[in-house]
């Protein structure tokens, strides 16, 4: 079952998180406005000085740089829907958030009320 839910961000920021804190990233905590559920996101992959990539790794250090680059411009259309220019103004931006089978499958900065 698909569900979307209104939301804001409550907290968010760039540096180390996701698995064991080894991703580098943009981390996000999300909220109801009114309906009592939390839930956080993570666009993030291996960070360089904390995950060697080796011969057990299904990935290599072109991957990394391929990802590094993809969430970049994921964080350059995320201020600019936000019409804000750094990560720390996205804090209490209004979002819907795509929920399937109770779990996060999507989420979009709700552009139309900003």
């Amino acid at each position: 079952m698909t569900e979307k839910m209104l939301g804001k961000i409550v907290n968010v920021y760039l540096g180390l998180g996701g698995y064991q804190d080894n991703c580098l990233g943009i981390h996000f905590t999300f909220e109801s406005v009114k309906d009592k559920w939390g839930v956080s996101f993570t666009k993030s992959f291996w960070d360089i000085n904390s995950i060697q990539c080796d011969a057990y790794t299904k990935w290599d250090e072109d991957d990394r740089r391929n990802a590094y680059a993809d969430i970049m411009i994921y964080i350059s259309k995320l201020l600019k829907d936000a019409n804000v220019k750094s990560v720390d103004k996205l804090k209490n931006i209004p979002v819907e958030v795509t929920f399937e089978n109770n779990t996060i499958k999507d989420w979009r900065i709700l552009t139309e009320v900003l």
